[in-house]
């Protein structure tokens, strides 16, 4: 009867612990986007667009994130116009969609739940000018963070500012992405 009493308590706290190893917390966020894209042509194209995330917590403090993303927009730039003597503008629509992952850290203090984070994965960038498209795929890096502030339990607003670099075409693009939203924390 001992030895039945004590497997089952053993069993019981393995059982426990194995569980307080699962990450049980994290937050999803969805919003808008802006970013203010680099053309390595002397001007910047201004994307708006959608920006969403999903974190699951390994340690209380550090989390591990997915971040997807879909900026869209359409931009005039100023070209020479050969022979004709003046400047001419080309209209240019774009679209680029980032997937990046890696670990965020955040500590919570009191309303506020101040984020830093390093992400990596790829972008695509897609184009048109005239009836004429290109699209490159690169690699992508995110570093940057925020704040969440707490409007109620499991529920609060998102501010968020990137640093975005991609190389797409065989150059190097630094952009800035500013995101802001609702976030649900479970």
């Amino acid at each position: 009867m001992f030895r039945s009493i004590a497997s089952l308590l053993a069993i019981f706290l393995f059982a426990a612990s194995a569980t307080a190893q699962i990450p049980t917390k994290g937050n999803v966020f969805l919003g808008y986007s802006y970013v203010s894209a680099d053309t390595n042509i002397g001007d910047r194209a201004n994307l708006n667009g959608w920006n969403g995330s999903l974190e699951g917590k390994v340690f209380p403090f550090v989390g591990i994130v997915a971040d997807i993303s879909g900026h869209y927009g359409s931009q005039n730039f100023p070209v020479s116009c050969g022979g004709v003597g003046g400047a001419c503008t080309i209209n240019v629509n774009a679209s680029m969609h980032t997937v990046v992952f890696g670990p965020r850290l955040s500590v919570p203090i009191m309303k506020f739940t101040p984020f830093g984070e390093a992400l990596f994965g790829v972008s695509h960038v897609s184009g048109s000018i005239s009836g004429f498209s290109n699209s490159d795929t690169s690699f992508a890096e995110v570093l940057g963070g925020g704040v969440d502030y707490r409007l109620v339990y499991g529920i609060g607003l998102r501010l968020e500012g990137d640093f975005l670099q991609t190389r797409f075409f065989g150059r190097t693009q630094n952009d800035f992405r500013l995101s802001t939203g609702i976030v649900f924390h479970f």
